[in-house]
């Protein structure tokens, strides 16, 4: 049995106005954000200031976004904001109208669908690979909710800003609509993966979908949450995770899971993770032609 994991406390992650390495390759010049005072004389109160722009090269952290051609990205660039994504952000829920798109970088969000009772289960998951609250109707509304799982940042723009460059047609729609494809491909295996796979092999796969997007093999994580975004008991976890490490494919410590075989994961895991990591493979390929 292993110990009951501690996640960090919200309380911990840094405020959007901390200068991290993560944050200032995203904005123009050497690693700052540029900024541009207005023209007016100084008055004594303090001067506008108007938003950094996003460079390519750190609009480029986002997969979708690196695989437009320079143009379509430098169009993109002056509607691009990049925000910080604390855990435990609410981006958006069930029903709501989606004001923001939202490309992660570095950040990781859980699509979750919470029944009336309070039960949540996570249907996806996106990270910098993806885009998460595309909208392609005025008054769209959400059918799951997302929140960050793990914190980081990402790169934001008004719905509205979407769905005018989407019905100008080229490359950004075709690569929207390759990436729903194998979005789905990840909900429908997961919810295979949950009727016919067992908890040992839903851990796997959570485990390898976290490493996916993740920069090193370190997750941050607690028992309860893996279990909450598995719809499963946090004693059942608690015994997959001992197995596992039964098996040295991982180790852990108070709220720390570190993959030591991935192989040995992705083996475990066999079709529960197989099929969605191969659509979204063949998803990287298509999109490297653009």
């Amino acid at each position: 049995m292993i110990d009951t994991l501690t996640s960090p406390s919200p309380a911990t992650c840094r405020p959007a106005s901390t200068t991290l390495p993560t944050a200032r390759s995203l904005v123009t010049g050497a690693g700052c954000a540029t900024v541009r005072p207005t023209t007016r004389a100084y008055t004594g109160a303090p001067r506008a200031i108007l938003p950094a722009t996003i460079s390519p090269s750190g609009a480029r952290q986002n997969e979708l976004l690196a695989a437009l051609p320079a143009t379509a990205l430098e169009a993109l660039l002056p509607q691009l904001e990049l925000v910080n994504l604390p855990a435990g952000k609410e981006l958006f829920e069930y029903g709501a109208t989606m004001e923001y798109v939202y490309f992660p970088t570095t950040a990781i969000v859980s699509l979750l669908y919470v029944m009336e009772n309070g039960a949540t289960t996570e249907i996806a998951v996106a990270g910098r690979e993806g885009v998460v609250g595309v909208s392609l109707f005025a008054g769209e509304r959400a059918i799951c909710s997302a929140i960050v799982q793990a914190a980081g940042y990402g790169l934001r723009m008004h719905a509205r800003h979407l769905r005018a460059v989407f019905h100008l047609g080229g490359a950004l729609p075709a690569l929207l609509m390759r990436y729903n494809t194998a979005l789905f491909a990840q909900m429908a295996q997961n919810a295979v993966g949950g009727r016919h796979s067992s908890i040992e092999q839903k851990l796997c796969r959570w485990l390898l979908e976290r490493l996916d997007r993740s920069p090193d093999n370190i997750l941050k994580v607690t028992q309860e949450m893996i279990a909450v975004m598995l719809g499963v008991r946090r004693e059942s976890i608690t015994a997959a995770a001992g197995k596992l490490q039964e098996q040295g494919w991982i180790a852990y410590r108070r709220g720390t899971i570190t993959v030591l075989d991935r192989a040995g994961l992705e083996r475990y895991a066999g079709e529960c993770y197989k099929v969605a990591k191969t659509e979204y493979d063949r998803l990287l390929e298509e999109v490297a032609c653009y």
